[in-house]
């Protein structure tokens, strides 16, 4: 049996009635089976955002299948759309859904899919619908699907667990940049006198620079080459805006190993405490200047080579002036408060980020050293528990890929 006799694809929802406000899954928030962020859509609703989707529905990336971009949706989120980037499943079958949503992320059909995208004729490599509706479904009986899924859920679930808790600990450092840099209920906060400034009142010990004045080094990224040879030789992998939310988790599955120039390597390799902006290819719902603070863990886990994708900048601050980790907050910050948009420029329908204008007229707020020392050796504490979180995590994601392939095929039985 195929795929397309035992799902809809594609089926129309009306989302008419939610025009107020809705969740926007887009296909760079989702990878190899996690969520890791959604848009709140007002007012109108993008082009792409038409697919009202349900609990149970599977989601699958029609563009470049390789990166993994699927998803089993729940109900985590009420009022949901989807991108039509995505090709969406709804069973009307006897199948057991999840068991169809393993087959599906299995090697076998990931490479099968590419292949087709490969072949298009498209900007961007993708297959349509009809290519993944054409897909042979094993011949297993419901029982045996059942069995198949409890074990590989055990470990969803043990994965799933280890999400909640690392995002408990970002909230954590989140709560406490904001405690004590927008609150400005700091260590001694009761004897500060606020006086002020050109972005409002702030403690006087603090100071307000220009970025240019607290970046030592910046650079832009590169791409490299697919395939290793004479003048790309160097291998390293390559963190892209795509990849942020799910790097700053721990998850470091979606940075593709790339081959690379010695000179450009050599310029772009990645240090620990650097600063990772990104700087094009930005929508409307999703503006450029996201950030990502590089950790040593991050490097070590990815074999010690490593640089930023061609849309982002490398950042590297002057750590005598500056803590890196307050740094990457306050660049949260801005782009949380969208304070950070007057920096972008659209054309063509993608929205670019100013950067040398950005360091010429941003604003950094400087509080005194000690504070921001302080600040920086709680946020790596709670850093280093993510590491150790994210490392079970990627051994558990292990065995259950191991485990995945050989209960499909029926070599492992259960």
């Amino acid at each position: 049996m195929k795929v397309r006799d035992s799902f809809a694809i594609n089926p129309v929802g009306n989302t008419s009635k939610y025009t107020d406000y809705i969740n926007y899954i887009d296909t760079s928030s989702v990878n190899a089976g996690l969520l890791s962020e959604v848009s709140f859509l007002e007012d109108e609703f993008p082009s792409r955002a038409q697919r009202l989707v349900r609990p149970g529905d599977i989601l699958y990336s029609s563009v470049r299948p390789n990166l993994r971009h699927y998803y089993l949706y729940n109900d985590s989120y009420e009022h949901a759309v989807a991108s039509t980037g995505f090709v969406l499943l709804r069973n009307k079958s006897n199948y057991n859904t999840r068991f169809v949503y393993y087959y599906l992320s299995t090697n076998e059909i990931v490479k099968y899919l590419s292949n087709i995208a490969e072949l298009s004729q498209s900007t961007f490599p993708s297959f349509s619908s009809k290519d993944l509706g054409k897909i042979d479904l094993p011949d297993i009986d419901r029982t045996a699907q059942d069995k198949i899924v409890s074990v590989l859920s055990s470990y969803d679930n043990l994965i799933e667990v280890n999400n909640k808790r690392i995002k408990l600990l970002e909230q954590m450092a989140e709560n406490l940049y904001k405690e004590w840099f927008v609150r400005f209920r700091f260590p001694g906060h009761e004897t500060a006198e606020l006086v002020d400034s050109k972005i409002g009142r702030i403690p006087s010990s603090f100071a307000i620079v220009k970025m240019q004045d607290i970046l030592e080094f910046y650079i832009g990224g590169g791409w490299g080459n697919d395939d290793e040879d004479n003048d790309y030789s160097i291998p390293a992998y390559v963190i892209r805006g795509t990849d942020f939310p799910r790097v700053t988790k721990g998850d470091l599955s979606s940075c593709p190993l790339r081959y690379h120039k010695k000179s450009n390597y050599s310029a772009r390799q990645l240090e620990p405490d650097d600063i990772i902006l990104e700087v094009s290819g930005g929508t409307a719902e999703q503006p450029v200047g996201r950030t990502l603070l590089v950790t040593a863990d991050t490097i070590e886990r990815l074999g010690g080579k490593v640089i930023c994708a061609s849309f982002c900048k490398q950042m590297r601050v002057k750590k005598e002036l500056i803590s890196p980790i307050f740094f990457y907050y306050w660049m949260q910050f801005l782009y949380n408060t969208r304070i950070i948009d007057r920096f972008q420029l659209q054309s063509t329908g993608i929205i670019n980020f100013q950067f040398e204008y950005f360091l010429r007229k941003g604003d950094v707020m400087l509080p005194n050293k000690e504070i921001m020392d302080e600040f920086d050796g709680k946020v790596r504490t709670i850093y280093s528990e993510i590491s150790i979180i994210a490392r079970q995590t990627e051994n558990l994601l292990k065995q259950r890929d191991l485990l995945l392939p050989r209960l499909m095929s029926g070599k492992l039985e259960v």
